[in-house]
């Protein structure tokens, strides 16, 4: 998705503060005024309307002809500013916004082989700045006049550095709208105040009930009791406050010298991928519009008893910031913040995603994705990076965060929020994908989130999902502390068994078919710290993770409007899965309107998931494509059985199933116990993959992802092909890196993505139709004439809209001029009687 930034180039403005409480009106002054969402400069005060007006009050003749230039200046910066609003580009955004991709931006992902001097190299020759290497051999590149956004690609600086001979690959990358999971505060609200200053505090084995801080009394989420929090304090009193777990927050820059974060603030946890350098402060502005990470990290790791702000949920925990949200949002932006010093960090904590706007579906690109799988696999010495995930706050526009690829991903703990009351949030999201609840803000006159503030001031007013999800981070980093043995799964584990149900209210509540209670809109409810250390002290890390397969026959599943389809796919075995962990339905079909569809899964046992509820505000024709629609509902159940996929549709417009598979995940031996629980052995065999073991299932005609073709082949229904074949394009399978075939979106015949607008080819009845970006769609031959015509119409629309103005801004100076000449005339007037009398 395009987000509209202007000349936003994600760095931080000449002029203004890197650091330091200074105050919104200091950094106004230090950067001589500017626009307060762009951190551009500001139009003198006398080329505004409203400086304009006052001087036309002072009605000095002297300056007749000053005045009639300041006010066409004003009138022609507003026309300039209407006509790059987004009204005028709502065509373009809506044809960006389905698909998660906007404009080209300044940098490449380049694959050279050489190591880094070769790269410095290659940079320096064709105008490029190296700014490192992501993963091994894959370096990021920006050039240095190329536009940082252009709806138009750059294919000649492709050709140039794919000349090298040490270059195998290089890729523009695109700009990915990530909005953050908060909303503004009302202004005035008086609840941000200053920090006071006090002394450290005092080391102890044991850490009292009471602090000294002075909004502690303010945190109901972590001092209510009676079952009415999230159980921190006895953890505390055990001694458990985080100590020696790095936590790091991905987000827009941390203010890391405020003084209530100073003390835990952990460089070695902290970049700034925006203007890659090291130091983490965020761009200051009127607005504060770059607090958000700074919040986030005070509620993790604020320093608890020195009488200054908050105290943190792992008080003793190391914390670090990652600014990457504050300028150009890139899939090398994303793989580099995910990817920062694994060994180093335990648990990265994001609240951000793809807009929540109940109409979007997108996720991590290919870097990203490799980000995640490396950093479960190698991070923390082979334990595994933990990845907490602020669920999403699109409930007001019923969005599922199944439909975000972050929240729906297994490589992520995924967070909801609960109100001081224990109500389902107006904003918060309901899906399958989620796996427990911290609280968080609610309606109005409910109590909000308390932590640190920008300019080193305090805050009780942090909000959404954004403040959930890092004190999720804070109460994994205590249990960590319990046990640092415990790996990714573990931690997930943990959560499944100690979320308590108790007291959050909801009308979705069931019980799956090992006897949990689960929610779509808490998960398994809302997270303990106690009872998390109690478990993380003597917990036994989980079997190997096994991952199989199973397919059902690809034949095309036609679902009418108004009525609902149910498919069966019965698993016999699973090679290596008897206890479930998570599950995908991996689902592609098309559909005129992809928001009148709801699917649900029912396992074996009898669990329902809802994977997709129908969302309203989602009108793509652009269905899904191998989407994997995640649950964690079904978790320890058993997967043999017959499993059953229920598609709704409610719309007028028919749809179609193409294909849809089951990708199960889970172990042999039940976790927590000794292995004494196993099912009939199974006669697949393993392929060990790491601490991964991957069963070869083959009950149907599918391959298994475990196949692996030698180099310059393509996996395709379990054989190599040399080249793909019609309406598939060649890819690399994000879960085992192995180069196979996918399908195209439907209505192409070629293409080079799984996107609609990544057609190359189309089939008989339509024509390939380039949009005025660089995509290229394929639309059926009888439509071209009114989009034509659509097209026509837009651009005259906009001529017209400009000629009105221009003839607005010619009448208001013909009148400025007669009012004056008018003025004039008559103080002469008034002169020349006076001087007769």
């Amino acid at each position: 998705m395009a987000q509209d930034g202007g000349g936003q180039d994600g760095g931080r403005q000449e002029g203004l503060p890197r650091g330091g409480p200074a105050r919104p009106e200091a950094v106004a002054a230090a950067r001589g005024g500017g626009d307060p969402l762009r951190g551009g400069p500001a139009l003198p005060a006398a080329v505004t309307t409203g400086g304009c007006v006052s001087a036309l009050r002072t009605g000095a003749t002297a300056a007749s002809m000053a005045l009639r230039t300041c006010v066409l200046l004003a009138l022609l910066a507003q026309c300039l500013a209407a006509a790059s609003s987004p009204s005028l580009r709502a065509a373009e955004d809506n044809l960006l916004a389905d698909s998660g991709h906007g404009h080209f931006s300044s940098q490449w992902i380049v694959h050279i082989d050489g190591g880094p001097a070769a790269a410095d190299e290659i940079a320096a020759r064709h105008g490029f700045d190296n700014h490192g290497e992501i993963f091994e051999g894959v370096f990021h590149f920006e050039h240095k006049r190329v536009a940082k956004r252009s709806v138009d690609p750059s294919p000649h600086h492709d050709t140039r550095l794919l000349s090298e001979p040490n270059v195998k690959r290089a890729l523009q990358q695109r700009i990915r709208r990530r909005v953050k999971r908060d909303f503004l505060e009302e202004q005035g609200s008086g609840r941000t105040e200053r920090a006071a200053r006090g002394g450290p505090r005092s080391e102890r084995s044991k850490t009292p009930v009471m602090f000294n801080d002075p909004r502690w009394l303010q945190m109901w989420y972590l001092n209510r009791g009676g079952g009415l929090d999230m159980n921190v304090q006895p953890a505390w009193e055990e001694g458990y406050t985080g100590r020696g777990v790095v936590v790091t927050i991905l987000d827009d820059g941390l203010e890391k010298d405020h003084p209530d974060i100073s003390r835990n603030y952990d460089p070695q946890a902290s970049y700034d991928v925006n203007s890659h350098d090291d130091d983490p402060m965020p761009r200051y502005d009127m607005l504060d519009s770059n607090r958000h990470g700074t919040r986030c990290a005070g509620e993790v790791a604020a320093t608890a008893n020195n009488s200054i702000c908050a105290v943190g949920v792992a008080f003793g925990a190391s914390v670090g910031g990652v600014r990457m949200l504050d300028g150009d949002v890139t899939d090398a932006v994303e793989a580099r913040s995910l990817s920062l010093n694994p060994q180093h960090i335990d648990i990265y904590s994001a609240s951000w995603g793809p807009d929540d706007d109940g109409k979007t579906v997108d996720g991590p690109g290919e870097l990203a994705t490799r980000a995640f799988v490396e950093g479960i696999s190698r991070g923390r010495g082979g334990k595994g990076s933990i990845f907490v995930w602020a669920s999403g706050n699109g409930g007001r526009d019923m969005d599922n965060c199944n439909c975000d690829g972050y929240t729906n991903s297994i490589w992520t703990l995924s967070i909801s929020s609960a109100t001081e009351n224990g109500l389902v949030p107006w904003y918060s999201e309901a899906c399958s994908s989620t796996l427990a609840t911290t609280y968080s803000s609610g309606q109005t006159g409910e109590k909000q989130v308390v932590t640190i503030d920008l300019h080193h001031m305090c805050t009780s007013s942090h909000t959404g999902t954004s403040a959930s999800a890092p004190l999720a981070a804070g109460i994994c980093a205590l249990a960590l502390e319990a046990n640092r043995d415990l790996t990714w799964r573990d931690m997930q584990h943990i959560v499944v068994r100690t979320a308590r149900p108790a007291n959050l209210q909801s009308n979705d509540w069931a019980v799956n078919g090992v006897g949990r209670n689960v929610s779509h809109s808490f998960g398994y409810g809302l997270m303990d710290a106690h009872a998390m250390v109690q478990l993380a002290r003597s917990w036994k890390s989980v079997p190997d993770q096994h991952r199989c397969e199973v397919s059902a026959p690809h034949t095309d599943k036609l679902i009418p409007s108004k009525s609902q389809v149910v498919l069966q796919l019965h698993v016999k075995e699973c090679a290596g899965v008897n206890f479930l962990e998570h599950v995908q339905a991996k689902i592609s079909l098309a559909s005129s309107r992809r928001g009148d569809l709801q699917i649900h899964l029912t396992s074996p046992a009898g669990t329902r998931s809802t994977l997709l509820a129908r969302r309203p505000q989602d009108m793509s024709r652009g269905g899904f494509t191998a989407w994997p629609f995640m649950s964690v509902h079904t978790w320890g159940e058993q997967p043999f059985g017959t499993w059953q996929l229920e598609i709704h549709n409610e719309g007028r417009f028919l749809g179609t199933l193409t294909e849809w598979k089951l990708i199960l995940y889970g172990t042999e031996t039940e976790p927590g116990n000794d292995g004494d629980r196993k099912s009939p052995p199974s006669s697949n065999t393993n392929v060990n993959n790491g601490n991964r073991k991957y069963g070869v299932n083959r009950p149907v005609n599918q391959s298994s992802p475990n196949q692996e073709c030698a180099p310059n082949l393509w996996l395709w229904q379990g054989q190599c092909e040399e080249k793909c074949p019609n309406r598939t394009y060649s890819t690399i399978d994000p879960a085992s890196h192995i180069s196979v075939c996918s399908w195209c979106h439907y209505s192409c015949k070629y293409c080079v993505g799984p996107n609609d607008y990544e057609c190359s080819a189309c089939f008989g009845d339509a024509t390939l139709y380039q949009m005025s970006t660089a995509e290229k769609f394929c639309y059926p031959k009888v439509l071209l004439p009114a989009m034509d015509t659509a097209a026509w119409y837009q651009k005259t629309v906009i001529v017209f809209s400009i000629v009105a103005v221009l003839l607005f801004v010619l009448i208001a100076l013909f009148i400025v001029n007669v009012f004056y000449n008018g003025r004039i005339s008559n103080q002469y007037k008034i002169v020349k009687t006076s001087e007769d009398s």
